[in-house]
């Protein structure tokens, strides 16, 4: 029996339908029966999509763990790898640690325990090794940028058939599945460049319809994440995070004149803005170094990049050696002095018992006092004893006395007991210097200079104690008011090749070669120089504990990446960013150790050419359009033209940030660098096409013209695809011959064993 209700609803239906004809009786029959089904879910499937997801899955993740032999920069990444799985410090310059930590969740999640030799291209991965699951991360985010280049292309007001164009020509671009297929990171930077794009277009469109709801909040917060890991896998992500922020604050700008709009809403949509796209990225950044620091808590093979108090928070290395060092620094302590700057290597204020020779190679005269110099090893000779100058006592008091910021001392070399000094005597390579030198009284007019004052640089107030590790200070020399400095010249033989330390006369402003910490700490009780030197050998049991904030560790790490630049070498496949646009080069990637199979950088030459003319070609069709607008003369729709300026803002744009640094930069490049520029300006082709049909083609023949042209362009995209899959794959191997055939320039290094 039906309740009232029901009864009522289906009258209502019933007239609504026209009446009691059969076809209202058929209407009435259905909803009946839809009231006896309370829950109805309707699925909404882009085949499209499903498709197109499948297929990069496919070429992505076919025969992924092949070849099981270390692939070209496998041998790099798979170094931090290890080193995650051994949770051991490392500091690499080429950008934030994300991309690293990627990686590493693949061996996490396969257990492996990162005991493999990453010694040389093509060695063979033992068994331990999770090959498959290392190089999955890459390969998901290679084949999901497919489907993204769809709906990227949809969302920006195209058709269907330009997003599935997108989708197709990333589908078979060889050198993009050859870098996605290993354990590289050039595809996870391009996943989340195309998400950050996708996502700010979803966020443009709910502006229009529906501001600050559910579905505006969430892709206008994943644009901002999406910026962040990007820069968080490489550093040139940022230049594509700047880009996004230059369309966001145009369209913020084109909001403001919207009259309908108060001031109190205009001021949430940009603290909105603000809030996801600079606050947030910023915490979610520091929190990428926060994780990385908390995962590498074992001091490891770069900790002497670090400063000391830096090595001092890592477990093991110089915190197994400073462990239970005093804490503040008091007349009578034993020390070794670290100079900040850390360049050409790091080193401590060192002396010996030879002396600077009577003339150096110029002619110029020295003292010929005792060398003072800096070492880049741990020595005997690093050790200096902090010395009262008002008294004679070189050991510590009870209770002791510390140093302040601005107190006069002198510095005691521990093994010679000759006082540090300087005069005005020009240093051996540096003339404008003075040199310094432990003093020896050799009955001559020239006096003992040896009173020092000390300069706390990072002091909180001027009565701040000198500190192990933690404090940086200048030494100023009383008589001459010269700084002790680190210059950095390496010595002659006669000066071991050590490293020359000077009295730098213009000391006021800050560098960090005038800068030093103490590292090596102890409490002199010897009051005999042999018992003393003794002591020196001997290591300190005096507990005091001491930590670096995460701050202060993350302003360290951030300034050591960006200032560290390790030697730049020509290698044998770098090549400069000109060649890359018409692929004069190639990377061959590996060659298995028997047979002609092989892997390389190679893109699909039909895709890089057709990229570059579509360029070209929207280049010159935006300034047409721009003169023809400036004559007054509109040629298409305004929502048309709107389209497609965005579109080259973000494809062409993209390709250009991600491209012309490259062109600024002194350091070793490689083709595979040119990867995200490459993948902008691809999808600029099929919005470009599909302009060019619409709008510029009005006769159907000139249009059945160019879709016949396009098939054949398609079908050739596709079978340069399927010539040059051995050499993407590594699989089968080729003849001589067929090698041969391949090499369609000179200049591409595929590799042909003689028979």
């Amino acid at each position: 029996m039906r309740t009232r209700d029901e009864q009522k609803s289906i009258t209502e239906l019933l007239l609504l339908s026209g009446g009691t004809n059969q076809s209202g009786s058929a209407v009435a029959s259905r909803m009946a029966m839809s009231l006896k089904s309370p829950f109805v879910v309707s699925i909404d499937i882009n085949l499209h999509l499903v498709a197109l997801t499948i297929l990069g899955l496919v070429s992505r993740l076919w025969r992924l763990s092949y070849p099981q032999a270390v692939v070209f920069d496998e041998v790099y990444y798979g170094q931090f790898i290890s080193l995650y799985m051994k949770r051991i410090f490392f500091l690499d310059d080429s950008g934030p640690p994300l991309g690293h930590m990627l990686l590493a969740l693949g061996g996490y999640l396969a257990d492996f325990d990162g005991n493999f030799m990453w010694n040389r291209i093509g060695a063979e991965y033992s068994s331990n090794v999770p090959v498959w699951s290392l190089r999955l991360l890459p390969a998901l985010s290679g084949a999901l940028c497919v489907p993204l280049a769809y709906q990227i292309v949809v969302e920006l007001g195209f058709s269907a058939s330009a997003g599935l164009a997108a989708g197709f020509l990333l589908l078979f671009e060889n050198a993009l599945i050859t870098q996605s297929r290993l354990m590289l990171l050039e595809s996870v930077l391009i996943f989340f460049i195309l998400l950050a794009f996708l996502s700010y277009l979803k966020f443009h469109w709910c502006q229009q319809s529906s501001p600050f709801s559910g579905s505006w909040w969430f892709w206008l917060l994943l644009t901002g994440i999406s910026c962040t890991f990007a820069i968080g896998v490489k550093y040139m992500g940022l230049f594509s995070y700047v880009l996004l922020l230059g369309v966001a604050a145009v369209h913020y700008w084109q909001l403001i004149g919207d009259q309908t709009l108060s001031n109190v809403c205009l001021l949430f949509h940009v603290l909105a803005r603000g809030i996801a796209l600079l606050v947030m990225p910023a915490l979610l950044y520091v929190g990428i170094f926060y994780l990385h620091l908390s995962i590498l808590t074992r001091s490891g093979p770069h900790d002497h990049i670090m400063s000391s108090a830096f090595q001092a928070s890592l477990e093991g290395g110089l915190s197994r050696i400073t462990q239970g060092q005093p804490l503040e620094v008091v007349y009578g302590s034993q020390i070794t002095l670290r100079n900040t700057l850390g360049k050409p290597v790091p080193c401590w204020l060192h002396s010996h018992k030879h002396m600077y020779p009577v003339r150096y190679e110029g002619g110029r005269g020295s003292s010929h006092q005792q060398q003072v110099t800096c070492y880049p090893y741990k020595d005997v000779n690093n050790w200096w004893i902090v010395k009262d100058p008002a008294r004679q006592e070189m050991v510590v008091d009870s209770p002791p006395r510390p140093i302040r910021h601005g107190d006069i001392v002198q510095l005691l070399h521990g093994m010679t007991a000759r006082f540090l000094n300087t005069h005005d005597v020009a240093a051996p390579f540096s003339p404008y210097s003075q040199e310094v030198s432990c003093y020896i009284d050799y009955n001559i007019s020239m006096p003992a200079q040896s009173l020092w004052k000390l300069e706390i640089v990072n002091r909180e107030s001027d009565v701040d104690t000198w500190k192990t590790i933690v404090s940086e200070v200048k030494l100023i020399h009383v008589n001459t008011s010269a700084a002790l400095k680190l210059s950095g010249t390496a010595l002659p033989d006669w000066g071991f090749r050590q490293l020359e330390v000077v009295g730098e006369k213009a000391s006021k402003n800050y560098h960090q070669s005038l800068v030093w910490n103490v590292e090596e700490h102890r409490y002199g009780r010897s009051r005999e120089q042999a018992e003393r030197e003794q002591e020196l050998h001997t290591s300190p049991h005096i507990d005091v504990g001491r930590n670096l904030s995460f701050m202060a560790r993350f302003w360290e790490l951030q300034w050591k990446m960006l200032t560290m630049r390790t030697e730049s070498t020509e290698h044998k496949y770098s090549s400069y960013p000109q060649d890359w646009i018409t692929m004069d080069t190639s990377i061959a990637y590996w060659l298995h150790p028997k047979s002609t199979a092989q892997i390389q950088l190679l893109g699909n030459p039909v895709i890089w050419y057709s990229a570059n003319l579509g360029a070209l070609i929207y280049s010159a069709l935006l300034i047409f359009y721009l003169l023809r607008q400036r004559r007054r003369i509109y040629d298409i729709p305004q929502g048309s033209w709107e389209a497609l300026l965005l579109t080259g803002v973000l494809f062409l744009g993209g390709w250009a940030v991600n491209y012309l640094p490259f062109i600024l930069m002194e350091k070793t490049l490689f083709l595979y660098h040119y990867l995200p520029a490459l993948t902008c300006q691809i999808l600029l082709l099929p919005p470009l096409l599909e302009h060019l049909h619409q709008h510029l083609l009005r006769s159907e023949a000139l249009q059945n013209t160019l879709s016949a042209l396009l098939f054949v362009w398609g079908c050739s995209v596709y079978l340069t695809y399927r010539k040059i899959c051995p050499l993407t794959y590594g699989d089968p191997p080729l003849s001589p011959a067929e090698l041969r055939s391949l090499r369609w320039k000179d200049n591409w290094d595929i590799l042909i064993r003689k028979q």
